[in-house]
């Protein structure tokens, strides 16, 4: 079982300088513990958001994954995204503008089925994501994917946010300015 939530928590969950907007959690019972979460900032580009909730909905299984993290690092290269000299589970877009990385979570707010992430002394990976258009100008937005999260469904978000096809926007955020390629609509 598996839904999504708008979350407007009086002390929220901050990813970065980003409060989640929107978790998705997979569940064995709407009264257990989530196996996953993943969560978004109000920002996330709705496509991606899309693309993985549709991933969810197509999966016989929400909770058990069927891939190893390497389809995430293979969904962004095919996108052209770059991977980082310093962190061989890091990748940005060309322009450096947005990045994931597979690195240790913060010990702040995630949920996990995992009993190893509810360890207090244990240290749980999972994938992250970001936009920063300007180096230092805080988040544009920013997602987290639990520990538990199946790579093939973090690995749908990251295809989708590598893809280079145009997306249709109304307004473009000012710290986007020369990031982007922009084309009229017909």
């Amino acid at each position: 079982m598996s839904w999504a939530q708008w979350v407007l928590a009086d002390e929220p969950i901050l990813l970065g300088d980003q409060p989640v907007a929107w978790t998705v959690s997979a569940r064995a019972t709407p009264e257990s513990l989530p196996q996953w979460n993943a969560y978004f900032s109000a920002g996330t580009p709705h496509e991606v958001v899309t693309d993985f909730l549709l991933a969810l909905e197509n999966r016989p299984d929400p909770a058990h994954g069927y891939a190893a993290p390497q389809a995430v690092l293979d969904a962004l290269a095919g996108g052209g995204w770059v991977r980082d000299v310093d962190t061989s589970a890091a990748m940005s877009d060309p322009q450096l503008a947005a990045s994931m990385a597979f690195t240790t979570l913060p010990d702040e707010g995630i949920q996990d089925g995992d009993p190893f992430v509810l360890d207090p002394e244990g240290e749980a990976a999972g994938w992250q994501a970001w936009c920063e258009p300007r180096m230092g100008a805080g988040l544009l937005w920013a997602v987290m994917f639990s520990a538990s999260t199946p790579h093939d469904l973090v690995a749908a978000f990251a295809g989708s946010l590598a893809s280079p096809a145009p997306v249709l926007r109304h307004t473009l955020p000012e710290s986007s300015e020369g990031q982007l390629t922009v084309q009229p609509t017909v």
